[in-house]
């Protein structure tokens, strides 16, 4: 899939390697770069629509690193992209993640589509379904919003399902860094249920092709 064109800040797809660092081609960072690239699930993606706190951006780049997540797409309709490389929550993550950028729901929507996802919506609305619901082994993109207004109307009304999380106290939801782990996290716990991540999801050109990349890292 690819977003709609440049670079992020200015574009869409954005390999982030490190400049002037030597790469390190150890025999164990080798392995770990196997262990963990066997581990991905391309069939799980993350859309931030306007998230604007780099605190709250980072953490969510950090759980998508946690549970295999390989692309977060930054659909920002409204706030200006965020300089993803400055966040410092998220400077050992923002490398091994590729990020597309969309400024337009419907195009955004349209690519996932494309690519078989389901794409759930995170709202408290009466239509919404708890995220514990849905089978999150399918391949299943799930959308996050704002930290103040949540996700627009049109996220809402053009995804296929609502979700959220449910609250057994007095506040009515969680910050979008807590809200995205937790759907995130339930996603890994089906996966893991299901073996998701013994059977490697990635193509053995893809595998070859990350790996040379990641190396350079």
């Amino acid at each position: 899939m690819r977003g709609e064109g440049g670079t992020l800040g200015s574009g869409s797809y954005v390999s982030l390697a490190v400049e002037n660092v030597p790469y390190d081609r150890s025999a164990e960072r080798q392995s770990r770069i196997g262990s963990t690239l066997a581990r991905r699930q391309p069939g799980l993606v993350v859309v931030l629509e306007n998230v604007h706190d780099p605190h709250n951006i980072g953490a969510i780049l950090r759980s998508c690193d946690a549970v295999g997540v390989m692309r977060v797409l930054m659909l920002y309709t409204i706030e200006e992209p965020p300089n993803i490389k400055a966040t410092p929550s998220a400077s050992g993550v923002v490398k091994w993640l590729e990020f597309e950028r969309f400024t337009s729901v419907k195009n955004c929507y349209e690519s996932l589509r494309g690519d078989g996802f389901q794409i759930l919506a995170t709202k408290i609305e009466p239509a919404a379904r708890t995220i514990f619901s849905f089978d999150l082994t399918r391949p299943t993109a799930i959308v996050v919003g704002n930290e103040h207004r949540g996700i627009s109307d049109e996220a809402a009304a053009h995804a296929d399902h609502l979700v959220y999380i449910p609250m057994m106290g007095m506040a009515e939801s969680v910050n979008v860094s807590v809200a995205s782990a937790i759907c995130l996290f339930e996603a890994m716990r089906q996966r893991l249920s299901k073996g998701m991540y013994d059977a490697v999801q990635l193509t053995q050109e893809q595998l070859s092709n990350f790996n040379a990349e990641w190396s350079r890292k």
